[in-house]
C-alpha cells in the first residue's frame, strides 16, 4: 500500500481524477432501481461560469453523485442555450469592430457568423463545468439550435398554431430601441432613477365653469404628441363635470376627449391623466375600452416618426427637451417637481425600454395555465423551499398572453409562411417550395425569431428524443428535480410545466429546488461593473474545487439570499482571498491529514468487522450510524446546507478531535489484538465518512479512498468511490447505541471543561489537575463507570463525584448542563493577579465597545461610509460583546 503524500495538491489531483472518471465512463447514465434524471439549466452557449452557475451545478452534482452511489438510475443531461439576444449582440459588436455591418452582410451570412462565434467561444462554460468536477454526461451534449432540437421547437409552434394557441396581434410590448426587439415583462430590469414630474396645461375647447384649461402631470412629456385622450378617476367627484368635454392638444392641435376610467389614480398628480394608447400598457387598455386611436410616435430606434414637423427625427430625450421648452415658451408649463421612480431597462444592453405598439406573435395562455396551476396545488410538482409555491401560483394567476416573437436574426425563425399572390398563410414543419393554394412562387417566411424561452421550455423532453424518439424518455421523464434560480420561476419553470403537460401529458419534473441568490459580502448584487463579482474559476485555482463546492453548500440556509465573503481588487478584479473558502480548504486538509495518519498506522492490518471494544468505539459507531441516517434524510429532502454542515461537524469534531485521538493509545501501546481491532474500526469509520462526504467533495475523498484497504463491511470491489455503495441507514441501524452515546457524551463534556479551563488559565496541556463534580446521582454513576477514561484523557489526578459535592479551595467553577465542575488551579495560578488582569482586560473591552457603538450610532458616518467599512465595524462590535461576556464569566469564577 503506497503511502499518501504529506500534503494534498488539488491542482494536480483534480484534473487527473476528472480524466480517469471520464475514461472509465463514470459520467454516463447509470442503470439501477428508481430513476434520477436531472437536466442542467442550459447556460448561454457563449457564457462563462459565475457564482450562480457554481451554486446550481454544485447542488446538482452533489445530488447526482449521492443517487448514483445509492444504486439508482442516474442521468444528468448537459446542454447549452443559443441565447438569441446575447449572442446576436456579441456578434454585432465583433462585426462592428471589423467595420462590417450586419445589414450589409445580410441575414444568411450573419447567421453563419453566429454559428462561427458559438463554435469558437461556445465551449468555455462547458469546460469550466467539467473543471468543477460535475459528473455530467459530456458525451451527450445538447444545444437548443441543433437540428433535432430545432425540429421539436418547430413542432411545438406548429401544433399550438393549428390548435389556436398561437396568434399574431398588434399590442403594446416592451421594446428595446438598441437591440431593436421586443422584450418580455419578466426579462425587463427595473432601475431606480431620479426624474421629474412635469405639469402641462391642455386648453379646453370650451371653458367649464370659467376654467379654460386642465393640467396633466406626466413623467414623459415627449409622448404627449401621441395623446388621444385625457382620463379622470370615477372616484374623483370634482372631475366628473369635465367628463364628455374635450381639450385641444397643444403642438399637434388634435381635439381629444376627457373620459372616466378605473385605471386612473385620483391622487396622482392633478387627477387628470394624459392617455397615449401606443406608448403605455395602462393607456393601451383605456384606449381599447374607450375606442381611442392608437398613434405610434416613435420608430424602432425610439426616434420621432415623420409628420411632427421639427420634432420628427428627434430621439426621446431630444423630443422631451423640445416639448418642455415649447410649453414653457407658450405659457403652458405649470411647474416641475422632482420624482424618483423605477424605469424598465433591457436586461442585455441596459437601454431604457419603450412601451411600443407593434405586431407580434403571442401564446394564448388561458388554455394552458389552469392545469399547470393544478399540478402544483395538488403536489404533483413540489417547490423546495415551500415558500416559492406561492410565487409560482401568484404569477400563474396574473399570467398574460406571452409575446414569443423577437426581431432578431439569430434564433429559431418563426415557421409561418405567406403567399404574396393569394394571401395564403400557414405554419409548416417543412419549408414550402410553392404556395399550396395557388402554386405561386412568391412565398416568404416570417422575418421574426422565437423568444429564447420558447425553445428552452421544451428542455426536459426535447433533450430526450421527443418528438421522433419518445421511447428514449421512458423511465427518464418526468425528470426528478429541477435546480434553478428564483428569478426564472416565471420565465422558465412555469412555461416548462405548461408545455410538458400539453405535449407529453406529464409534468416535466417532480420537484423544483430554488437555491439562494449569492450576493457580495456587503449584501449587494454581484456585478462586473461594481467590481464585486467573484469568478468561480479563481476560487478553484486558489483553493481547489472541493473547497469551493463545500463552502457553497454550507452557505445554504433557510434564508432567501446568502452573502459570499471574498476580497476583490476592484481595479484589477483579482481575487485576494475568501475567508470561508479558505476555511473549507482547511477542512479538506483536515480530512487528508487524518486519513494519512490512519493509513500510516495500518501495518499488519487484515480486513474484518468493526466492533465496539471500548466506550469510545460504541459511541463512535453509534454516531456514525446516526450521521449516515441524517445525511441520507437531508439529501432526500434537498437540505443541502444542513448535510454539508453536519458532516463537517461530525468528521472534524467527533472523528478527528476525539475518536482518532483516543485510538492512538491502542495503536501505539495496545496488544496485537487491540491494535488490529482499532485499525479495523478506524478504516471502517474513515471509509464510511469518505462515502458520506464524497457527493460534495468528490476529489479529495476519491484520492484518499483509493489509498485505503478494504473495510470490514465492504470488499472495496468498486473501481472508484463515486460508484461505490452509499452507507444505507438500514445497514447501520445495529450500531445505534443510545446509552453508550449518553454515557460517553457526559464524560466527553467533563473532559472538555477540564481542557478549556487549562487553556483559559494558560496551563500546560500536560499539567495534571484535581477535579470535583457536583451533579445528579445518576450522572455520578455514569461518570464513575468512566473514571479511568476521564482521568487518562483529561489528565485528572483526583476526581471527586457527588450530588452534594463541596467546592474545593482554590478552584474555579464551570457549569455545563447538569454538571457543576470545580477545577482546582490555586496552586498553579495566582488567582488575585488573574482577577486583576481580567478586570483590566474587561475595562479595555468595555471602553472599545462604547467607542464602536458611538460610531455606529452616528447617522452621518453610516450614511457616508463604504458598506464594507460599516460591516467591519458591526463585526467588531459583535466580537467585543462576545469578549466582554467571556471575561465577565471568568471574573465571576474567581469572585
Amino acid at each position: 500500500m503506497e503511502e499518501m503524500p504529506k500534503t494534498y495538491d488539488p491542482q494536480e489531483s483534480e484534473p487527473e481524477l476528472i480524466q480517469k472518471w471520464m475514461e472509465a465512463g463514470c459520467y454516463q447514465r447509470s442503470k439501477g432501481v428508481g430513476d434520477c434524471t436531472v437536466v442542467i439549466p442550459p447556460p448561454n452557449v457563449t457564457g462563462i461560469l459565475h457564482m450562480g452557475h457554481a451554486m446550481d451545478d454544485t447542488i446538482q452534482d452533489t445530488y447526482i453523485r449521492y443517487n448514483r452511489m445509492r444504486g439508482r438510475s442516474t442521468r444528468w443531461i448537459l446542454g447549452t442555450d443559443h441565447a438569441g439576444i446575447a449572442t446576436q449582440t456579441k456578434v454585432d459588436k465583433k462585426l462592428k469592430s471589423e467595420g462590417i455591418s450586419r445589414l450589409q452582410m445580410g441575414r444568411e451570412k450573419f447567421v453563419d457568423a453566429c454559428w462561427d462565434w458559438t463554435h469558437e467561444y461556445g465551449g468555455t462554460i462547458v469546460s469550466q463545468i467539467k473543471r468543477m468536477g460535475c459528473s455530467i454526461d459530456f458525451d451527450d451534449e445538447k444545444f437548443t439550435m441543433s437540428p433535432e432540437y430545432a425540429k421539436a421547437v418547430r413542432k411545438v409552434f406548429c401544433d399550438w398554431y393549428h390548435d389556436g394557441l398561437i396568434y399574431r396581434g398588434k399590442r403594446i410590448v416592451n421594446w428595446c430601441p438598441s437591440c431593436k426587439t421586443a422584450i418580455s415583462d419578466d426579462e425587463a430590469e427595473y432601475k431606480d432613477e431620479k426624474g421629474h414630474l412635469w405639469f402641462l396645461r391642455y386648453p379646453l375647447t370650451e371653458p367649464v365653469d370659467g376654467i379654460e384649461y386642465i393640467t396633466v402631470a406626466t413623467t414623459r412629456p415627449e409622448t404627449m404628441l401621441g395623446d388621444t385622450g385625457v382620463a379622470v378617476s370615477p372616484q374623483d367627484p370634482d372631475k366628473q363635470r369635465f367628463v364628455g368635454k374635450t381639450v385641444m392638444l397643444p403642438i399637434v392641435d388634435r381635439e381629444i376627449p376627457i373620459f372616466s376610467d378605473w385605471h386612473v389614480d385620483a391622487k396622482f398628480g392633478t387627477g387628470f391623466v394624459k392617455v397615449t394608447p401606443a406608448h403605455d400598457p395602462n393607456d393601451y387598455a383605456m384606449g381599447q375600452a374607450h375606442d381611442l386611436p392608437q398613434i405610434n410616435i416613435f420608430d424602432e430606434t425610439a426616434h420621432v416618426v415623420d409628420g411632427y414637423g421639427e420634432y420628427s427625427g428627434m430621439s426621446r430625450d431630444e423630443c422631451r427637451t423640445a416639448v418642455v421648452d415649447w410649453f414653457e415658451e407658450h405659457g403652458l408649463l405649470d411647474h416641475i417637481e422632482d420624482l424618483d421612480h423605477s424605469v424598465m431597462h433591457c436586461y442585455r444592453c441596459g437601454t431604457a425600454l419603450e412601451p411600443w405598439l407593434s405586431e407580434q406573435w403571442f401564446v394564448a395562455v388561458d388554455k394552458l395555465k389552469e392545469r399547470a396551476t393544478k399540478v402544483v396545488t395538488d403536489g404533483e410538482v413540489t417547490f423546495h423551499p415551500a415558500r416559492w409555491t406561492q410565487t409560482y401560483l401568484t404569477w400563474m394567476e396574473n399570467l398574460k398572453d406571452w409575446c414569443i416573437s423577437r426581431q432578431l436574426w439569430w434564433g429559431h425563425r418563426i415557421p409561418v409562411f405567406y403567399c404574396e399572390d393569394c394571401g395564403w398563410e400557414d405554419a409548416l414543419m417543412e419549408d414550402p417550395a410553392e404556395c399550396p393554394r395557388c402554386h405561386g412562387h412568391h412565398v416568404h417566411q416570417d422575418e421574426d425569431v422565437l423568444d429564447t424561452w420558447f425553445s428552452s421550455q421544451l428542455w426536459t423532453f426535447a433533450t430526450q428524443g421527443w418528438p421522433d424518439h419518445p421511447e428514449q424518455m421512458e423511465g427518464h421523464h418526468p425528470t426528478k428535480v429541477l435546480v434553478t434560480a428564483r428569478d426564472i420561476i416565471a420565465l422558465w419553470v412555469a412555461r416548462m410545466i405548461m408545455s410538458s403537460l400539453y405535449f407529453t401529458d406529464e409534468v416535466p419534473f417532480h420537484d423544483v429546488y430554488i437555491y439562494a441568490t449569492i450576493l457580495a459580502k456587503d449584501g449587494s448584487r454581484m456585478s462586473k461593473s461594481k467590481g464585486n463579482g467573484v469568478n468561480p474559476m479563481d476560487l478553484i485555482d486558489k483553493y481547489g474545487a472541493d473547497a469551493m463546492r463545500f463552502n457553497l453548500l454550507t452557505l445554504i440556509t433557510t434564508n432567501q439570499d446568502v452573502k459570499f465573503d471574498a476580497n476583490i481588487n476592484r481595479k484589477t478584479k483579482e481575487l485576494l482571498g475568501s475567508p470561508r473558502t479558505e476555511q473549507a480548504r482547511g477542512f479538506v486538509t483536515k480530512i487528508w491529514n487524518a486519513s494519512r495518519f490512519v493509513q500510516m498506522n495500518l501495518d499488519g492490518y487484515v480486513p474484518g468487522d468493526p466492533k465496539a471494544e471500548t466506550p469510545e468505539d460504541a459511541w463512535m459507531l453509534s454516531r456514525l450510524a446516526k450521521v449516515a441516517a441524517s445525511s441520507t434524510q437531508a439529501l432526500e429532502s434537498y437540505d443541502f446546507g444542513e448535510y454539508a454542515r453536519s458532516i463537517q461537524s461530525f468528521f472534524w469534531n467527533e472523528v478527528c478531535d476525539w475518536y482518532i485521538e483516543l485510538c492512538k493509545g491502542r495503536l501505539l501501546d495496545g496488544t496485537p489484538e487491540e491494535r488490529l481491532q482499532v485499525q479495523r474500526n478506524l478504516v471502517f469509520v474513515l471509509d464510511t465518512s469518505l462515502r458520506l462526504m464524497h457527493p460534495v467533495m468528490p476529489f479529495v475523498t476519491e484520492r484518499i479512498w483509493d489509498s485505503l484497504p478494504a473495510s470490514g463491511l465492504d470488499d472495496h470491489s468498486a473501481q472508484f468511490l463515486m460508484v461505490a455503495e452509499w452507507p444505507e441507514p438500514e445497514r447501520f441501524a445495529g450500531f445505534v447505541n443510545e446509552r453508550a452515546e449518553h454515557e460517553f457524551e457526559l464524560a466527553k463534556r467533563l473532559v472538555s471543561v477540564v481542557r478549556s479551563t487549562r487553556a483559559r488559565y494558560r496551563l500546560s496541556p500536560k499539567a495534571s489537575l484535581d477535579v470535583a463534580v457536583r451533579c445528579p446521582e445518576e450522572d455520578c454513576q455514569t461518570l464513575e463507570a468512566q473514571r479511568d477514561f476521564i482521568c487518562r484523557v483529561g489528565r485528572v489526578d483526583q476526581l471527586a463525584l457527588g450530588a452534594h459535592q463541596d467546592k474545593p479551595a482554590g478552584s474555579v467553577s464551570v457549569v455545563d448542563g447538569r454538571l457543576e465542575v470545580f477545577v482546582v488551579v490555586g496552586g498553579l495560578v495566582d488567582l488575585d493577579a488573574e482577577a486583576k488582569r481580567l478586570q483590566k482586560e474587561l475595562a479595555k473591552a468595555e471602553k472599545d465597545l462604547a467607542s464602536v457603538t458611538r460610531t455606529l450610532s452616528n447617522e452621518g458616518f453610516v450614511a457616508k461610509a463604504a458598506p464594507e467599512v460599516i460591516e467591519k465595524k458591526r463585526a467588531q462590535k459583535s466580537e467585543l460583546e462576545t469578549t466582554i461576556e467571556q471575561l465577565r464569566a471568568q471574573a465571576s469564577d474567581l469572585a
